[in-house]
C-alpha cells in the first residue's frame, strides 16, 4: 500500500484489512444488526438500536416514501418562494436609550456635552404627542405645520419637468442655499400637494398642464443674454435628456423596449474589463441575455464603484445625491454613435420603418417613417434630402462592401429580418442611428 501526501504528518495510522474466500465479497448492510436488535425486547434497546428498527420499518414501508417526496417538495416550493419576496432591513429602537454626546472636533473618543434627541429651532416644535422615534420624526415631517418636506419634494418635481429646480440646489434649504426666484410659487405649489393628500400625480397634472410648462423653448437672443438659462421662466423648458432617458428612448423608438414592471437587477450591455479593473480583478461581468438586454434603465444592474458606463451624467453611488448633472461631451457622442444598444436600436428601428413602409416601400418612405418614429413630426424638405444622401452614400459603400454590411448588422442579440437585403439594410439603420443622435432626438424641448 501507498500513501502520498506533501504533508508529512497526513500518513495513514493504524487500519484493519478484511478477506474472504466469497468472489464477490461485500461490505455488510447492517442486517446483521438489524437482526440483533430485533431479538431484543424494546423496552430494552439502546437509543442506536431503535433508531435502526424505526428507520428499517420506514423504509419498508411506501406510504412513508410517498410522504417523504411530499413533504421535500413543499420544502422546496416554500424556499423558493421565499427566495423570491423582496427583502428589506427594519431597524429597531434599543429598549434603553444611548447617551449622545457632542464630540470635540470629531473625535470618536473625546466626548464633550450630552445631547437629546431634538429638531431643529428654526422649524416647528416637535409635539409632546408625538412618540420620541423614527415613527415620531416621520410624523413631524409630514405635519401640516412644517412646510420643508412639502416643499422640498416639489422643488425635486420641478426639477424632473423643468431641468433646474426653483431652488436650484435641491440637496440644500438651508441659509446658504439659494433665495427662490419665485418664492409665492414654490409656496403655493407646496401648500398644494399637503391639501391633495400627498398626491404626486395630481402635482404632476398641475405642473404639465400649466401655461408656463407648456410654453415653446424658442428662444430670442434678446431673451437668452438676459435670462440664459431661463430661471425667470419666459419660455419652455429645454435641455438635453439624462443618459437614461437616452437610452430608453431609443429603445422605445426601436421597438426593443421590454416594458416589464418589477423583478431583479438586469446586465445590460458593457464592454468587457470595467468590473475587473475597478476591483483589481475580483469581480467579472456576465452580461444578461434575452429580455434582460432590452428592460428600462431602471432596472439595470449598478455596482457603487462601478456605475454602468452608459449612464454618463449618474453621480456615484458612493455618497446620497440628489442634483441632476447633465452631461454633453464628444465621449458621450462616441457612445451614443457606437455603443451596442444604440448601434441595435438603430438596427432595430430600420426594420420597424421597413417593415411598416411594405415590401415595396421606397427608401425616402421608409426614411420618413423612422423620423417620425424618433422625433414626433415628418422631415422638412432640407431634412429628407440630407437623410436620403447619407442612405445612397451609405448604400453604395456597403453594396460595394458587403462584409461591412454584415457586420455592421451583427450587433447586437436581437434577430434580424432577413427578408431585407443586408446592404440596404445596414444603409437604412445607419441612417436611423444618424436620426436617434439628432439634437432634436436628445433634448426634451
Amino acid at each position: 500500500m501507498r500513501h502520498d501526501s506533501q504533508h508529512d504528518n497526513h500518513n495513514l495510522g493504524r487500519f484493519r484489512l478484511s478477506v474472504s474466500a466469497t468472489p464477490d465479497a461485500k461490505l455488510s448492510t447492517g442486517e446483521r444488526r438489524l437482526q440483533d436488535a430485533l431479538a431484543i425486547e424494546a423496552a430494552k434497546r439502546s437509543e442506536a438500536e431503535s433508531k435502526l428498527v424505526t428507520a428499517a420499518h420506514r423504509e419498508a414501508t411506501p406510504r412513508h416514501a410517498e410522504l417523504e417526496k411530499l413533504i421535500a417538495d413543499k420544502e422546496n416550493e416554500l424556499n423558493s418562494n421565499r427566495k423570491g419576496l423582496p427583502k428589506v432591513m427594519v431597524m429597531e429602537d434599543m429598549e434603553k436609550k444611548r447617551k449622545t454626546y457632542i464630540l470635540d472636533i470629531g473625535v470618536y473618543n473625546k466626548r464633550g456635552k450630552e445631547v437629546e434627541i431634538g429638531t431643529p429651532a428654526a422649524l416647528p416644535a416637535f409635539s409632546k404627542d408625538l412618540p420620541q422615534n423614527r415613527l415620531g420624526l416621520a410624523q413631524w415631517l409630514t405635519n401640516g405645520e412644517n412646510p420643508l418636506t412639502a416643499r422640498v419634494t416639489v422643488n425635486r418635481f420641478w426639477q424632473q419637468l423643468f431641468g433646474i429646480g426653483l431652488i436650484k440646489s435641491p440637496e440644500n434649504f438651508g441659509v446658504q442655499s439659494e433665495v427662490p426666484i419665485h418664492p409665492r410659487l414654490l409656496d403655493w405649489l407646496a401648500v398644494e400637494f399637503q391639501e391633495s393628500g400627498w398626491d404626486v400625480k395630481q402635482l404632476i397634472r398641475t405642473l404639465v398642464n400649466s401655461h408656463t410648462y407648456r410654453q415653446s423653448s424658442r428662444v430670442s437672443p434678446d431673451l437668452l443674454e438676459a435670462d440664459p438659462t431661463n430661471r425667470l421662466l419666459a419660455r419652455g423648458a429645454r435641455y438635453r435628456m439624462p443618459a437614461w432617458m437616452i437610452r430608453d428612448q431609443a429603445l422605445s423608438a426601436s421597438g426593443l423596449l421590454v416594458d416589464k414592471k418589477g423583478g431583479a437587477p438586469v446586465n445590460s450591455y458593457q464592454p468587457e474589463g470595467i468590473w475587473a479593473e475597478a476591483t483589481f480583478g475580483k469581480k467579472r461581468y456576465s452580461r444578461g441575455k434575452g429580455d434582460d438586454l432590452y428592460r428600462r434603465s431602471i432596472y439595470s444592474f449598478w455596482r457603487r464603484i462601478a456605475a454602468p458606463p452608459m449612464f454618463f451624467d449618474n453621480p456615484g453611488r458612493e455618497t446620497c445625491s440628489v442634483t441632476i448633472s447633465l452631461t454633453n461631451t464628444p465621449l458621450h457622442a462616441l457612445s451614443t454613435l457606437n455603443d451596442t444598444t444604440y448601434v441595435e436600436a438603430a438596427r432595430a428601428l430600420a426594420n420597424r420603418a421597413a417593415s411598416s413602409a411594405g415590401k415595396n416601400g421606397k427608401p425616402a418612405t421608409q426614411i420618413a417613417h423612422a423620423f417620425q418614429l424618433v422625433v414626433a413630426r415628418n422631415p422638412s424638405e432640407q431634412e429628407q434630402e440630407i437623410l436620403e444622401n447619407i442612405y445612397n452614400r451609405a448604400q453604395l459603400r456597403f453594396t460595394s462592401d458587403p462584409g461591412a454590411a454584415a457586420n455592421f448588422l451583427k450587433n447586437g442579440e436581437s434577430p434580424r429580418n432577413s427578408e431585407l437585403p443586408e446592404p440596404q439594410h445596414a444603409a437604412l439603420a445607419t441612417v436611423c442611428l444618424g436620426i436617434l443622435n439628432l439634437d432634436e432626438a436628445l433634448t426634451k424641448e
